[in-house]
């Protein structure tokens, strides 16, 4: 096989790592919007807004020119927030060759149309394969080499080899699902749950809150999920549950950050508006209630995120409603 051309487009916390990953097993090529991260790229193998104190592979480069990265893409990975997804996808039309893969690492929903990544690719970029990796991955925790593991989610096998040996490397396993919808709705519902997550120790609560904050929320991703045509195994793997693990309980989960921040008395626009980084749940609450209500599954964790988020309940008020809900049956299957 001639040598792999990568290009992954954004230069945040998680597309670097990405980046980082790749560069192991081909030629890599970043891009970035400052200019500043590009020369730190180049010159300094760091990314010190974004990952201060964690050096990068010393093959990894980088460039502010979209038009030449992505070109020379055998690969194109997309590491934007979900809000500038379509748009950027635009962008790289217009200098992408045909039938490259397009893996996204975006873990949201568009809002208004509430549609997934890999749907976004196939609208607006017809013809090329679309991929998604995702799972249990912290940033820095990879970079300082922690044993973890993802999911290449793609119909296509021949695909999903292929990027499995572009991403792997000695500490980072990479295993394959098909389950495309699966695989994406995980990580995107995962988000709104770690805020909730987050709540609950904001407020001082302990382990047995936040073990049932994350079996309830696994219940109600898992529900939606299967509803909008994921499979039930998906959830139970690495791409549900042990994504949903890692953003509820890690220091380093923006989301169980906004989360915790709103538990003890703050506004989420001042929390926001501090980060340098997108914490997605925050605007995926609202698509998830839309869905939620459009296929008629009950997601009261999420109904009190986004109530918090969005409609200005307290993180108190929302803990309260949901310990004075009903006792229910655990799992439809015991009805």
């Amino acid at each position: 096989m001639k040598p792999v051309s990568v290009s992954v487009i954004g230069g945040g916390s998680w597309g670097t790592t990405v980046g980082h990953l790749a560069a192991h097993n081909a030629k890599t090529l970043l891009w970035a919007r400052a200019p500043e991260t590009v020369v730190e790229i180049n010159e300094s193998n760091v990314n010190r807004r974004y990952l201060e104190g964690y050096d990068l592979h010393p093959d990894l480069t980088a460039t502010a020119d979209l038009e030449e990265a992505v070109r020379c893409a055998d690969v194109l990975v997309m590491g934007v927030p979900s809000q500038a997804f379509r748009e950027t996808l635009g962008r790289v039309g217009e200098f992408l060759r045909p039938w490259v893969p397009v893996v996204s690492l975006t873990k949201g929903l568009e809002q208004g149309t509430r549609k997934r990544m890999s749907q976004l690719i196939h609208e607006v970029l017809p013809g090329h394969p679309a991929a998604v990796l995702t799972g249990p991955n912290l940033a820095k925790e990879i970079l300082v080499g922690d044993a973890a593991a993802a999911v290449i989610a793609t119909p296509d096998p021949v695909v999903a080899e292929t990027l499995q040996a572009v991403f792997a490397t000695d500490r980072f396993r990479v295993y394959s699902n098909p389950d495309v919808i699966g695989c994406e709705l995980g990580g995107a519902l995962k988000n709104v749950i770690a805020i909730a997550s987050g709540m609950a120790d904001g407020l001082g609560t302990g382990d047995n809150t936040r073990a049932a904050v994350i079996t309830r929320g696994l219940a109600e991703l898992t529900a939606l999920g299967v509803a909008m045509g994921g499979q039930q195994v998906t959830f139970a793997g690495l791409a549900g549950m042990g994504d949903l693990i890692a953003t509820c309980i890690s220091p380093q989960s923006r989301n169980r950050h906004v989360g915790e921040q709103l538990g003890k008395g703050r506004t989420i626009e001042e929390i926001v508006d501090e980060m340098n980084m997108v914490a997605e749940g925050v605007k995926t609450s609202t698509a998830v209630m839309e869905l939620a209500e459009e296929y008629e599954v009950d997601v009261p964790i999420t109904a009190q995120v986004r109530a918090v988020c969005h409609e200005g309940l307290s993180a108190s008020e929302a803990y309260d409603g949901l310990m004075g809900r009903q006792s229910g049956v655990e799992h439809p299957a015991y009805e």
